[in-house]
């Protein structure tokens, strides 16, 4: 009996089919369903062609006018649908093409083939060979230009490790800028690309593999097309479709492609087993969440056992329902039974009310009880130290509850690292009764600071001596770590026993807007080491975009949860755009108009026939209301997110949003409408320039930034 044969999809036909006409798109559905059946069948008929650089490339008839461009090896159990256009482009397309195994990587790849034959002349080629050693780059933001013929000195072992085809060697050792690797950008598979950038930025070939996990040490068949088709590296353009479901579930929404496809970093972070706690690193737009979702996907389908589900957890309701949407439209109902999607403080909120413990959180001391507690505490103030009510606010936000300050002989002794105001033994001694005293009132109130029900809890599970275990739960996945405090980081790891695959955390000190909440994961007993990656490629917002959200942290420092710092020269955006707009506005009517203006340009850019989404997003709620209700005022349909309200889904609304809520999201367009003291000293505006820094990210084609004096 004989195996049927396997069938995949490129990212490159899915691409193309989401441009289709509807009726089109419908008659390459029916084909390919038929195809997906049986790529075998004499009904199908395989048309050589007769320009195409690799003879396994045919075409086949859609309909009179419409071509699918297939793999179709002369030996061999792999078929891939490639691409699909009008006759005569879909034939110029595979002209210029072939489907190549890394002699070195095993990965299948897309190999353009016109553009080489301009390749300098092998003379001197093997002279950039023989170059003098390159110094290495300056460190900056990021590399200016790789060196003139940085990578001339690598072998080809090496190049073809880093991704590079093999018809691509002469020709990338010609690279003499930044700019002219961007220009080869979308002939070189993604992780050739990244590579190349990487070491143009610093790293050796070795550091590369070894982030990456990747292996070059077999012998690669390169005509076993099966075999490639498993690895990760081909697995972010090729996804196998194995029953008629598959390739209609895939192809009737071709745009999500995140669902299918990964970064080969990503897919290897995915899968697998880890000994341990882990942590990934990424800027905006990186995949974090992506990846986050396709992990907790994994433990669920291959290591949870009955009985036990996979924790999503993150910092904000609202980002916890748009992960749950999500997650519902990757994973299958009965695996979306074992995944529960909460943000920790209404995890809290459950567990509290499970162990009939009737306090309530107090997320805001500026309100009713809380306020009442806190102004009883000031009043114990000591006359013999001349402070003010803010460093008493501040110093519980930053010392007290954040580090889990319970008695005197404990604050005598805390580290108050960049609190500013040296305390000696005596004047600890003398502030300490505010601090209990605030406890005090609000324990007899029923309230309870979150940080203290975070510590209380974790301390609960300590004390049972059932670490995580009488908690129904394999592993937890955590999204956006930044935003987490020490004691919500020593929640999360009391909530589970020390095992292989237990925690896996994602995050970017770029974007913490809470301040109080910074923490050291190795203080809170979660050890990364050896566990810890990052992820460098941008692939939502563009490099002008992302550029000029970085310059506005310069001078701000960025961590990277763990005590060590986040540089940002290694980060790359895969696409490029118009270079963002920053406006000075005097005042908010100056401002209101500069932003409708903008939009409405947009939107004669895009026409009658597309709509690119857009949102506002301001510093507070007033004046993200005052604007929402101004563009309506000029006729614009509009959407306000809020904490009651997710994403539209009327393509045409323009959203508001606040900067804090617009985190997690994106949008082809975004108008940032700041005061200009948020971009005053870095030293004193770092975490309004983080804001707007999640803010401008949120953009993936067009934004503009108002400054509003």
């Amino acid at each position: 009996m004989s195996l049927k044969p396997k069938v995949a999809l490129s990212q490159d036909f899915l691409f193309q089919l989401a441009k289709l006409p509807s009726n089109v798109h419908s008659k390459v559905l029916k084909w390919a369903v038929l195809f997906q059946t049986d790529p075998t069948s004499n009904g199908i008929n395989y048309e050589k062609i007769h320009a195409a650089r690799d003879p396994n490339l045919k075409s086949v008839l859609i309909d009179q006018d419409w071509r699918g461009i297939v793999f179709k090896p002369e030996s061999g159990d792999v078929y891939v649908l490639l691409y699909v256009d009008h006759h005569d482009a879909a034939y110029k397309w595979a002209e210029r093409r072939k489907l190549a195994i890394n002699p070195v990587t095993g990965a299948m790849q897309v190999v353009v083939v016109e553009e080489v034959a301009a390749v300098e002349p092998a003379k001197a080629v093997e002279a950039l060979v023989k170059a003098e050693p390159l110094p290495k780059p300056v460190a900056s933001e990021a590399p200016d230009a790789p060196q003139p013929l940085v990578y001339a000195q690598l072998t080809d072992h090496e190049l073809m490790s880093l991704g590079v085809p093999e018809d691509w060697l002469a020709r990338v050792r010609c690279i003499q800028s930044e700019t002219e690797l961007d220009g080869l950008q979308s002939n070189l598979p993604v992780e050739a690309y990244e590579g190349l950038f990487l070491v143009a930025a610093g790293d050796t070939v070795a550091q590369v593999l070894g982030a990456r996990e990747t292996r070059v040490d077999r012998t690669i068949n390169t005509s076993d097309f099966a075999a490639a088709l498993t690895t990760p590296e081909s697995q972010s353009r090729f996804v196998v479709v194995d029953d008629d479901e598959a390739m209609l579930a895939i192809m009737n929404a071709p745009l999500a492609q995140w669902r299918i496809f990964l970064h080969p970093t990503q897919h290897k972070l995915a899968s697998g087993d880890r000994s341990g706690p882990v942590r990934v690193l990424g800027g905006a737009g990186t995949g974090k969440t992506v990846l986050a979702m396709h992990r907790v996907k994994w433990l669920v389908e291959n290591r949870a056992p009955d009985g036990k589900k996979v924790l999503f957890t993150t910092f904000t309701k609202n980002l916890a329902l748009d992960i749950e949407d999500n997650l519902k439209t990757l994973c299958s109902p009965k695996v979306m039974a074992k995944i529960e999607v909460r943000n920790l403080d209404a995890w809290v909120h459950g567990f509290m009310r499970s162990r009939k413990l009737e306090h309530k959180i107090v997320y805001d001391r500026s309100k009713d009880g809380a306020l009442q507690a806190w102004q009883a505490a000031l009043a114990c103030k000591s006359s013999s130290v001349d402070l003010p009510d803010s460093f008493y606010n501040q110093e519980l936000e930053q010392v007290i509850l954040a580090h889990g300050v319970t008695t005197r002989d404990e604050y005598r002794t805390v580290r108050r690292t960049g609190r500013g105001v040296i305390l000696s033994r005596a004047k600890r001694d003398a502030i300490w009764p505010v601090f209990e005293e605030y406890r005090g009132q609000l324990t007899s109130r029923k309230l309870k600071e979150v940080d203290d029900a975070y510590r209380e809890i974790a301390s609960l599970l300590e004390k049972e001596g059932e670490i995580g275990k009488a908690l129904p739960y394999s592993a937890i996945v955590v999204d956006e770590t930044q935003d987490f405090g020490p004691q919500a980081l020593k929640l999360l790891r009391a909530m589970m026993p020390k095992e292989s695959n237990d925690l896996f955390f994602v995050g970017d000190g770029h974007q913490r807007i809470y301040s109080r909440n910074r923490a050291a994961m190795s203080k809170c007993g979660i050890d990364i080491r050896g566990r810890a990656r990052k992820l460098y490629l941008n692939y939502r917002t563009t490099d002008e975009i992302r550029r000029t959200a970085v310059a506005l942290l310069e001078g701000c420092d960025v961590d990277d949860l763990d005590e060590g710092h986040d540089e940002t020269r290694r980060y790359k955006s895969l696409s490029h755009g118009p270079m963002p707009v920053i406006s000075d506005a005097n005042g908010m009517e100056d401002a209101v108009a500069t932003a409708i203006a903008t939009a409405k340009r947009w939107q004669a850019e895009d026409g009658d026939g597309h709509t690119n989404s857009t949102c506002v997003i301001a510093s507070s709620q007033q004046v993200r209301d005052s604007l929402a209700r101004q563009f309506s005022v000029a006729g614009f349909a509009t959407a306000v997110i809020d904490a009651n309200q997710n994403l539209s889904s009327d393509g045409r609304c323009i959203h508001f949003a606040t900067m804090h809520r617009a985190k997690g999201l994106e949008f082809d367009r975004v108008i940032v409408v700041t005061p200009a003291a948020y971009l005053g000293d870095p030293m004193e505006t770092e975490q309004k320039r983080k804001l707007i820094y999640v803010a401008l990210t949120r953009a993936k084609r067009d934004a503009l930034l108002v400054k509003m004096q």
